[in-house]
């Protein structure tokens, strides 16, 4: 049987185990049967009846021929599975393609096959195949959802053999399975200006090498295929040897998304919890910036990043871009709660150069995490935050707000940092915080002057 793109396997469900086997294959039917002659032979002996030890002879034959007719059963049946899409949002249906293909030389007998997936994708799907010709095949499909993010595994594919009375049952397991990725909810975002020193693609840039299309003063040897448009006859006079002007390609704007991951900063579970927003608002910021042509990475309090940390850990250029965000989404699919109390390791890893837009989801912060949250902001040409309330998102809608929220208190200290910072409150929809963001960035520019110069996002 051939499970999934690369691998195979093959059944032939009578080459396995011997006559235990097949008398463990035995059904709720046939072992009624079993007993029943045993019990109808002993009861013919005991009373001298030979009509009922006739009967018993029949009851007690017929399982066990079953058994043995099921056991001898040979042929050879290939399958393969397929996943559309392999990679789904959280909610999102993918429908799974199952094909069976006789390789022997016989037609097949009652067929029943199953597979196996998790029971958060839905119930156990089960496809009863009557008759499948020499050289035939039948395909078959099911669905699976699932509201919870991670990597589920799918198979390996079961098939049962069963013969026409119902007595014996034998299944025989298939070794490979398929995974499916549920990635988290991508939520489309608005194109606005945040504040960002970045350089290179984006409105408002700044471009601190050259712009698309113009020239290097610095030439290089002539190669094979250049135009002979860009030949520098100045250098070409003085090296003695044909050289070209070269082409320098712009900067690409950087962005850098932080999620906080932290155990101890989200209070409750569950595909609504307030964890699961800031994944799901992490994942479409990252898809947004990646369309808008930056240089994107993933980091998390911890200090690790995806795509990677060689060089300075961005990705997002051409084909790359596409790999980048499969490797990121397929990172925040089973991303989960950290072990660390703060974000010192994410600051040590942002303080090391210009990171370009900086765009945070925080959980519950205490003074010394927001004092060391507001500092990340020093390196950064643009900072966001998106600080949720944790309060709002545990307190039940008729519950009264406690009166010493602290968070206005954490929001006047990243703003005082230079952070434009949002409260989330519980459900808020992630495009009209982005907007909000937008204003309260615009909105600070306007009163203390044109600072910098936007990047567009």
């Amino acid at each position: 049987m051939t499970i999934g793109p690369t691998g195979q396997a093959e059944a032939d469900p009578g080459e396995k185990g011997g006559a235990r086997t097949a008398l463990a294959g035995l059904t709720t039917r046939g072992r009624s049967f079993l007993a029943a002659g045993v019990a109808a032979a002993i009861c013919a002996y005991v009373l001298g009846q030979p009509d009922l030890l006739r009967v018993g002879l029949l009851l007690t034959v017929l399982p066990l021929v079953c058994a043995a007719v099921v056991y001898r059963t040979r042929y050879r049946v290939a399958g393969s599975r397929r996943l559309s899409p392999a990679r789904v949002p959280a909610g999102s249906e993918a429908r799974v393609h199952l094909r069976m293909d006789n390789v022997s030389r016989l037609p097949t007998g009652l067929l029943m096959l199953q597979d196996r997936v998790p029971y958060v994708l839905g119930p156990r799907p089960r496809f009863v195949l009557d008759r499948v010709e020499a050289g035939g095949r039948r395909e078959v499909s099911y669905r699976v959802r699932s509201d919870l993010r991670g990597r589920y595994p799918l198979g390996p594919l079961q098939l049962r053999l069963n013969d026409p009375f119902g007595m014996c049952e034998l299944t025989r397991s298939f070794s490979t399975y398929d995974t499916l990725t549920v990635i988290p909810r991508v939520e489309a975002l608005p194109s606005v200006r945040l504040g960002g020193e970045a350089k290179g693609y984006g409105d408002g840039r700044q471009r601190s090498l050259a712009l698309a299309g113009e020239d290097d003063a610095i030439p290089r040897g002539y190669r094979y295929g250049d135009d002979l448009r860009r030949v520098h006859w100045r250098s070409t006079a003085r090296y003695g040897e044909l050289m070209v002007r070269r082409e320098e390609q712009p900067q690409r704007s950087r962005c850098t998304v932080l999620l906080d991951t932290r155990g101890l900063a989200y209070r409750g579970a569950g595909p609504d919890s307030a964890f699961e927003w800031a994944v799901s608002g992490a994942a479409s910021v990252l898809v947004h910036m990646l369309e808008r042509g930056f240089s994107v990475r993933l980091l998390t309090d911890t200090g690790s990043s995806v795509p990677g940390e060689g060089a300075d850990g961005f990705a997002g250029s051409g084909q790359g871009s596409a790999d980048a965000a499969g490797l990121m989404m397929d990172t925040l699919a089973v991303i989960d709660h950290s072990d660390g109390a703060g974000l010192s390791p994410a600051y040590d890893v942002l303080r090391g150069g210009d990171e370009g837009l900086l765009v945070a989801f925080l959980g519950d912060l205490d003074e010394e995490e927001a004092a060391v949250a507001a500092r990340m902001r020093q390196r950064s040409g643009g900072a966001v935050a998106f600080l949720l309330d944790g309060d709002s998102w545990v307190r039940e809608p008729n519950d009264v707000p406690h009166p010493m929220n602290r968070q206005e208190e954490r929001l006047r200290m990243l703003r005082e940092a230079g952070w434009t910072a949002v409260s989330v409150p519980r459900g808020a929809p992630l495009d009209e915080l982005w907007r909000q963001a937008d204003r309260e960035r615009a909105g600070v520019v306007t009163a203390g002057g044109p600072s910098g110069r936007g990047a567009g996002s």
